[in-house]
């Protein structure tokens, strides 16, 4: 080729891929791609002027050459062909414009377009494609193809283009090793040329992309662990080669952590969280040189709201890791009527033990984000919060004041004006921390003050709320402070209990606790009734188990009322009865019901058969007097 020519192909590559790279929104308005269709334009012409590929004709498209037919499609093993002489070095070049312009088309959402001109590439590369001037390029095709297939909801297709690109880097990686050409290195003159280092970075830079939708697609396909693995990997490569955001960064890593936490995971779950925290305190403050597909509206421009918007989701994810562990803890210290159990509060402390000598053997190395000062950083972050489950009050208040310190923190962002669910759910975690705290509370008045407080933030919200667009929350904080008021009702009777001769106080309090709790379970049943205040006969699945609950709990409540009345108390009993008989009914008509409530209708089943018998001695009574 004439250097004349050469020179110009040369020029309008690179002047095509400064256009490529105009944010859209210095685009005019009613022109969004208009730097895109520019860019365009000059890929075609090098293209014309690069003439057609020698092997065009080879390489045209056979009826069964698609995705799977091929082996570069399966991830199977390259042999290595150097793409070397003038039909080679033609094929490549091609395969660079061809690359670009699928790109070029599917950013300006022509998907079809775009992948035409990417499966071109990979034809023309094939051969080639483990060779040192190609493999990136080859790469980075399939990634774009993995991308579009993704968006297009076929995941199958998607995972068999991004599977086969990691094939091909850990087989180039082990077979040869040395940082390979980047594409756009195929238009520059020798002297203008990468150097290693930046070679290897771009390259590295190229599979971490790799790996991160590899991630997306595990999770979408409901690959949990693969997906969780998949996305470790990829935020500790970004740390390594300083190639993230820092608020992106962030939100990835707490996002994670949430993995970890179902899994019972803490100590993961917390490195996660601890490096959220300091990597989310870089924001603003360092620049990389990360592309547009990693780059988050940190760079657009509306830093503030969307850096308080994912302070406030950090902190929730912080809420829910103190929340889990302090209710995993209870779970593996409760007896069967939910209070502590001694016995099982020393094989937890027993179990501690065990927990700790993991965590310096082998889970802390497997996970560990960072080195020197980065690490350090995490791990003073990480020692202010305990991973183990708490096993006393002292323990869980310090998890408890964590978790508390978060809640305010997001509060501050997801208010009840503008964030009405993200607002009630901070607020029901925030009661559910005083919840669980009460559990290793053995002062029953303090104990009763948690619950007080629960249900001083709980309350103002059913008045808040319009039942007709918020049902579902509403029937939840119905619940949750009909369970409250109920929780310090039977504490109120246990500290009477233990008075030789209650006063007329106690009794005003536990009969109007006692009244809140049947007020607030009642309104919960109503709910459920159809637009004619009709019971449903088939209760949904979906509220079956709180509304047993709630019908078991209201029988008790009537059968707590105290009052020196004995006509009163037969009414209450009769309630009570009528309330546990339904319960039983309702199981007999609907076996699966009682796999729901086994404990509950047990018990509603011997209340059915006591409770006229004491109900005949209050008739018997009344009829003496």
């Amino acid at each position: 080729m004439a250097d004349a020519p050469w020179a110009e192909i040369r020029e309008k590559f690179q002047a095509a891929l400064a256009l490529s790279r105009v944010e859209l929104h210095k685009n005019p308005e009613k022109e969004p791609y208009k730097s895109k269709y520019s860019a365009r334009a000059l890929l075609e012409e090098v293209k014309a002027l690069l003439g057609p590929a020698p092997e065009d004709e080879d390489e045209r498209p056979q009826a069964d050459d698609s995705l799977g037919a091929g082996d570069h499609a399966l991830g199977l093993p390259a042999e290595l062909v150097e793409a070397e002489g003038p039909v080679a070095q033609g094929a490549v070049r091609r395969a660079v414009i061809e690359f670009h312009l699928g790109v070029n088309h599917i950013d300006t959402e022509e998907l079809s377009a775009g992948e035409e001109h990417l499966v071109k590439c990979l034809r023309l590369l094939r051969k080639y494609r483990l060779s040192h001037d190609c493999v990136s390029l080859y790469i980075q095709a399939q990634n774009n193809l993995g991308i579009l297939w993704s968006e297009r909801e076929e995941i199958e297709t998607a995972q068999a283009y991004l599977e086969s690109s990691e094939a091909l880097y850990n087989q180039y990686m082990k077979e040869i090793g040395s940082p390979p050409l980047d594409p756009t290195e195929h238009f520059l003159p020798e002297e203008e040329k990468l150097a290693e280092q930046e070679r290897s970075k771009r390259f590295e830079k190229v599979y971490t992309h790799n790996l991160y939708y590899l991630a997306q697609v595990y999770q979408h396909m409901e690959m949990f662990e693969k997906a969780a693995h998949y996305c470790h990997s990829t935020l500790k490569r970004q740390l390594e080669h300083n190639a993230y955001h820092p608020m992106e960064w962030a939100i990835n890593a707490a996002t994670l952590s949430q993995f970890y936490i179902n899994k019972q995971c803490f100590m993961e779950a917390r490195h996660c969280l601890s490096a959220a925290n300091v990597i989310f305190g870089q924001t603003g403050k360092i620049r990389t040189t990360e592309d547009s597909k990693f780059k988050s509206a940190e760079a657009e421009g509306d830093v503030p709201e969307l850096y308080h918007q994912r302070k406030g989701e950090i902190a929730r994810c912080w809420i829910k890791y103190c929340l889990t562990l302090m209710q995993n803890a209870q779970l593996s210290m409760q007896d069967n009527i939910g209070e502590l159990d001694l016995d099982k509060q020393s094989e937890l402390r027993a179990l501690r033990k065990k927990e700790l000598d993991e965590e310096e053997s082998v889970r802390k190395k497997a996970v560990q984000f960072g080195t020197g000062e980065l690490c350090d950083a995490i791990s003073a972050v990480e020692e202010k919060v305990s991973y183990v489950r708490p096993s006393d009050f002292e323990e869980a208040r310090e998890l408890f004041l964590m978790g508390q310190h978060y809640v305010f923190e997001a509060k501050e962002f997801f208010q009840i004006d503008g964030y009405v669910t993200d607002h009630i759910e901070v607020v029901q975690d925030h009661s559910a921390l005083f919840k669980v705290l009460a559990f290793f509370e053995t002062d029953m008045e303090r104990r009763c003050k948690m619950h007080k407080r629960r249900i001083a933030m709980l309350e103002p919200l059913i008045v808040d709320l319009n039942p007709q667009y918020y049902l579902l929350v509403n029937r939840q904080i119905q619940f949750e402070v009909a369970h409250a008021y109920y929780d310090m009702m039977d504490l109120k009777i246990a500290i009477a209990d233990k008075l030789r001769d209650p006063d007329s106080h106690i009794v005003k309090k536990i009969n109007s606790l006692n009244k809140s709790a049947m007020k607030y379970y009642q309104l919960f049943l109503d709910s459920l009734r159809d637009p004619n205040k009709v019971f449903p006969e088939h209760i949904g699945e979906d509220v079956l188990r709180p509304a047993m609950l709630a019908k078991f709990r209201v029988a008790r409540l009537y059968g707590k009322i105290i009052t020196a009345d004995p006509k009163k108390e037969l009414e209450n009993l009769a309630t009570s009865l009528e309330h546990y008989k339904f319960i039983v009914d309702y199981c007999e008509k609907h076996p699966e019901a009682a796999q729901e409530i086994e404990v509950e209708l047990e018990l509603s089943k011997e209340m059915v058969s006591l409770l006229p018998t004491k109900m005949e001695r209050f008739r018997t009574k009344i009829s003496l007097t």
